[in-house]
């Protein structure tokens, strides 16, 4: 399936968004192609939207659609083949004794409290970092789908904090925040090699990463995790190749 004209639900619609503040390029504006209406998308839909390029935010399922830009490129790790770096298993090795739990989606004053800190520290200034409990809420506890919260401590301590999606092919990473006083960890690479593995545990082939954008350093981590493929012209290709 590559266009959502070929989605098995005729119910289904998609409107597009009026401009706003890009995220992640500055000076430019974005918009997004939102499926409506979200109680309609089950997990077959909710799959093949992911499959096509559509993420998911709280009940809202979306894509970029922008005017004058196309730096949103979605991309997803083939765990099957996915064998880690020398870093990757660092990573692995040193955070092995983290106890890791996998819950449905609950509302935690110890989660709101870390990710108000991760906010703080990664996206300064960028409005998320003074959410408040009911806009983390919906940004994060708020799903239609198959949708999994996984805590990650340390001793009595929450380090990180994953969301993710099963999907009918694979697991879809939705957010992930983390503790980052200690600068030598690497949570958010310990969080994305455990869902690697997870995903193999179930017999899933991919993760899918979210977008990708050449010229923003926030996103360039998503590279260092090979064979990493790209939606591009409605087809998934090897990043390395373009």
């Amino acid at each position: 399936m590559s266009d959502f004209r070929d989605l098995p639900n005729n119910q289904l619609q998609f409107y597009t968004t009026a401009p706003y503040a890009c995220s992640y390029l500055s000076d430019q504006l974005a918009r997004s192609q939102v499926a409506t209406p979200s109680q309609s998308i089950d997990a077959t839909i909710y799959s093949d939207l992911v499959r096509i390029g559509f993420r998911r935010s709280g009940a809202f399922t979306y894509r970029p659609t922008c005017d004058s830009c196309s730096a949103c490129i979605p991309v997803r790790i083939d765990a099957e083949r996915f064998t880690p770096s020398r870093s990757q298993k660092r990573a692995v090795s040193r955070h092995a004794g983290l106890v890791t739990t996998m819950t449905e989606l609950k509302n935690s004053t110890e989660h709101y409290d870390l990710y108000l800190k991760y906010q703080s520290a990664r996206h300064n200034g960028g409005g998320m970092d003074q959410d408040s409990r009911e806009q983390y809420r919906h940004f994060l506890l708020q799903s239609n789908v198959d949708t999994k919260l996984v805590e990650f401590r340390d001793g009595n301590q929450v380090v990180a904090v994953s969301i993710i999606d099963q999907l009918l092919d694979g697991i879809s990473a939705v957010y992930t925040f983390f503790d980052i006083a200690d600068k030598s960890a690497s949570y958010g690479t310990y969080s994305i090699c455990w869902q690697l593995d997870l995903c193999k545990a179930l017999g899933l082939r991919y993760l899918y990463i979210g977008y990708w954008i050449k010229d923003s350093k926030k996103m360039s981590y998503k590279k260092k995790f090979r064979p990493l493929e790209a939606l591009i012209q409605d087809r998934w290709l090897p990043l390395e190749s373009l």
